[in-house]
């Protein structure tokens, strides 16, 4: 079952302010209908409903639920329907906070039940209000699809009563909905009307939310920029309505995004801007705290925060100043979840600054504090992770037997209500904690849970935590690699087909398959194809699992005609073989590195591929499927160099690459001069959102020669190629193949991975809409999409993911694309030559092999011939 996250840095809670503003309006719907409704003893009804707003508020759930129910008991025993049913709609929502599905699914039926007997208007938005609530249940237990079509009823309703505020709130959920079923563009062009609607209102404490809640969602999608536009307009609009506590939410969430920000250029390895964006996230916090004066929450919020963004900067001076601050306030907060939260907030940060003047002692007794309140309050979820993170902390001071305990205790409270999206971070933690005390079997196993947790949320992961996306390789991957590791250090690891290679080979899939999944913040295709039965019908094909760990490079190969999985060990640290990837990758695009990149490509061959050549040669493979690992996707296979043989892969083997599981089932491709090809491409020096694109003077004869071989085609060039153009193109007709000669770029940042048309930067998701138009299982596969003038960002060292990420949701079988630009005649030289191969019915791995010796032949340069990979479908 899926659950919303119970968040403990506090921005987190912005994707699900709807809850919260569901339960006031709620009440206040109450109050409309008192009025005009004879109840008995109104008063005291009146005052059970307010004091479990305000319980609710405070996050005193258990509580809030007693009141709940006494009042749902008094309005019951009134015959009062319509308050019956709000107070049941805001008791699913207290059930809900308590992790309590079940309740919580009784009563918003009920409430709903109720509300459908009803027919004035007063009933309509009460109904509608509900239905919200049933929306937010259902996207919590993963009804991805049933929260969305909840909530469009619920904006009919709203449309009709012209309540604006509660239709911008409504569409907002659905477009994250749409978002977590991967429909980009429907909640692209969902949140564009909540911005339009915003825009024409008037200045008001309505438009500056709106505006926020929209710059929140925008954020958790990966638009980091539009977030930041849409929420200094918020910023706007509260100060010219003097709302200050509207003011200091947007400012706290404007120092989320730039936080964010902050995550994204380190990615790119750009470390001026990541400081720029420090400051900035910095300014934003302390302006936040410092307006926040008639909110105390924001104001420790926007501290906590600002002391996480110092600790995480090694910034130790100003984060010590903020301590007797923080202190303070937190010890005047009244029992509630939220004075758990933020005292685990703290106390993680808190347990960063050990070294620097914080004692391990005062850390633990913050956190004890928490375990208390957290007890008190009944609430188990809250007391599961107040429980893991001071069993963490153990787990930091060495001692392993109290930490054990504490883990084991928070384990038992996070099963008890179903919650794996804290529950695999502690059977982590429990395999870290026994794998130190050297029990690896026990520590495995630990590792598992952990991993079938992820996989139990795979779905749901980014929706419930939006901060993933940005902590990925912190909280999530070291998971998949940690468990990996112990798979192979187990002691029967030394026969040649153990079931701890199959799992490590199943694992290394999943972390690809987790990858992709957040780069595009929701998930990705299903897996389709049983490799291994794929392998058994391809006799001269192998699948080879690279797998880079701490201190060594694994390799997994499972041949055809046997059932064995061998491994290969090769004792080279992870830092030195990635240092040597880097330099390669940094070298390869440049025409004049050619002996460096074959010194540097000999050594990657000596490491990957000598320790399984006798393998390779014993049973007769022409054909290399690589399911690549980390870094090792930034770089063609292609290129790694037998100095014995002196030859490079390519020119013994057909090479292809396969991320993970995402493999469309894979057929032969048909001649291909019965092919129907869109070809389009920019060949003229442009000038788009402020990026400088040179002219790429080949782009004609190589769209000539790609005519020249297949039956027919459209041709889109220069300024007929646009994003209108091409998307009538490719819902109008059936192409199989889909040929662009453009710049383009991948990048693990989303907002960065594009492809230029004549007017704008096409980004990633927008392509993905668009080639799916017609829909993968229709008559009109794309077979092969050609992407044949992009490159990786420079200094990105996952670039390749967006690679990935574009292959894998592109919807055509095959990908060909350069990790470089080379504007050469060779370029147009090789495609010419990759479609008359094509044509002469080989492989589509066989025909780039023969394309890229060809080329070779000519121009031994890897400058040349070597920037081609192919992903998907090597048949």
């Amino acid at each position: 079952m899926t659950v919303l996250l119970c968040t403990f840095l506090p921005y987190f809670f912005d994707s699900f302010n709807y809850l919260t503003a569901a339960f006031a309006k709620s009440k206040v719907g109450f109050d409309s209908v008192l009025a005009t409704t004879p109840v008995v003893n109104p008063t005291q009804t009146s005052s059970l409903v307010q004091q479990s707003q305000a319980l609710y508020e405070a996050g005193q759930f258990v509580e809030g639920v007693q009141l709940l129910k006494k009042a749902v008991a008094e309005f019951k025993a009134t015959n009062d329907v319509l308050n019956e049913a709000i107070a049941l709609s805001n008791l699913s929502l207290a059930y809900q906070q308590l992790g309590k599905w079940q309740e919580a699914t009784e009563a918003i039926t009920q409430s709903i039940k109720i509300l459908q007997t009803l027919k004035d208007v007063n009933s309509s938005q009460i109904f509608a209000q509900a239905l919200d609530v049933r929306g937010g249940l259902e996207l919590a237990q993963g009804q991805t699809e049933a929260a969305l079509s909840t909530w469009q009823e619920a904006a009919k309703i709203y449309q009709r009563l012209d309540d604006i505020s509660a239709l911008i709130r409504d569409r907002v959920n659905q477009a994250q909905a749409m978002q977590t079923l991967g429909n980009y563009l429907q909640a692209d062009k969902t949140l564009t009307s909540v911005r339009e609607i915003l825009q024409k209102q008037p200045d008001s404490p309505v438009k500056a939310t709106g505006l926020y809640n929209l710059g929140n969602v925008r954020r958790s999608l990966g638009y980091l920029n539009d977030s930041c536009t849409i929420l200094e307009e918020s910023y706007s609009v509260a100060i010219r309505v003097k709302d200050a506590i509207a003011q200091s939410n947007a400012l706290l969430s404007l120092g989320n995004t730039a936080r964010a920000k902050i995550y994204a250029q380190l990615s790119l390895a750009n470390s001026s801007s990541a400081k720029d964006c420090t400051q900035t996230a910095i300014q934003y916090y302390q302006q936040a705290a410092q307006i926040a004066s008639a909110k105390p929450t924001v104001r420790l919020q926007a501290q906590l925060n600002l002391l996480r963004l110092l600790v995480e900067q090694k910034e130790f001076s100003p984060a010590k100043a903020l301590l007797p601050q923080i202190q303070s306030q937190i010890n005047t907060l009244p029992p509630s979840r939220t004075a758990v939260n933020y005292r685990i907030n703290f106390a993680q940060s808190l347990s960063k600054m050990t070294q620097n003047s914080v004692q391990p002692k005062d850390v633990a007794k913050m956190l004890a504090q928490a375990v208390q309140v957290a007890k008190s309050l009944k609430d188990e979820r809250t007391e599961s992770y107040a429980l893991g993170t001071l069993g963490g902390l153990y787990e930091q001071s060495g001692q392993l037997a109290d930490a054990k305990s504490l883990t084991q205790q928070a384990l038992a409270k996070a099963e008890s209500v179903d919650a794996q999206d804290i529950a695999y971070q502690w059977h982590w933690q429990m395999g870290r904690i026994l794998q130190k005390q050297s029990n690896i079997p026990a520590a495995t196993a630990a590792y598992n849970q952990a991993y079938n947790a992820l996989k139990s949320l795979r779905n749901d992961l980014i929706a419930i935590n939006p901060d993933v996306q940005f902590s990925f390789r912190e909280s999530v991957e070291p998971v998949y690699r940690q468990y990996v590791d112990l798979l192979l250090q187990l002691p029967e690891n030394t026969l040649q087909k153990p079931d701890n290679l199959v799992q490590a080979r199943q694992v290394i899939e999943s972390l690809q398959l987790a990858e992709l999944d957040n780069f595009f913040r929701s998930p990705c295709l299903l897996p389709r194809v049983d490799l291994d039965q794929l392998v058994e019908k391809q006799k001269s094909t192998v699948v080879i699992y690279p797998i880079i760990l701490d201190n060594r490079l694994e390799i997994i190969t499972r041949l055809p005609g046997q059932d064995a999985i061998y491994r290969k060990t090769t004792k080279v640290p992870k830092d030195v073989l990635e240092n040597v990837v880097e330099k390669l990758r940094k070298d390869l695009p440049i025409v004049s590195r050619g002996p460096d990149v074959k010194q540097r490509s000999q050594q990657l061959y000596d490491w990957l591929i000598k320790p399984i050549e006798s393998d390779l040669a014993n049973a007769d493979i022409t054909s290399l499927v690589f399911v690549l690992d980390g870094s090792l996707r930034n770089i063609p296979m292609a290129i790694l160099y037998d100095k014995k043989q002196q030859k490079y892969l390519i020119e013994k083997y057909a090479i292809s690459l396969m991320p993970g599981l995402q493999l469309l089932d894979p057929k032969p491709l048909q001649n291909v001069r019965r092919l129907n090809a869109l070809i389009a491409g920019v060949e003229q020096e442009r000038l788009i959102e402020g990026k400088s694109f040179p002219k790429l003077s080949n782009v004609t004869q190589e769209l000539k020669l790609v005519q020249s071989e297949v039956k027919s085609s459209k041709e889109l060039l220069n300024q007929e190629f646009t994003e209108a153009n091409l998307q009538k193109q490719i819902q109008s007709t059936s192409f199989s193949v889909v040929h662009l000669a453009t710049h383009g770029q991948f990048s693990s940042d989303i907002e960065q991975t594009y492809i230029l048309t004549w007017d704008r930067l096409l980004r990633v998701r927008e392509l993905d809409n668009l080639l799916r138009a017609r829909g993968e299982n229709r008559r009109g596969t794309i077979e092969l999409l050609v992407l044949s003038a992009c490159k990786t960002a420079t200094g990105d060292k996952r670039a390749a993911l967006g690679l990935a990420g574009v292959a894998v949701r592109a919807g055509a079988r095959s990908t060909l694309a350069t990790l470089w630009t080379a504007d050469d005649k060779s370029t147009s030289d090789f495609m010419g030559e990759l479609y008359r191969q094509l044509d002469a019915g080989v492989t589509k791995a066989q025909a780039l092999q023969r394309a890229q010796l060809a080329i070779l032949a000519k121009q031994n340069r890897p400058y040349f011939w070597a920037p081609y990979v192919l992903i998907g479908n090597w048949l």
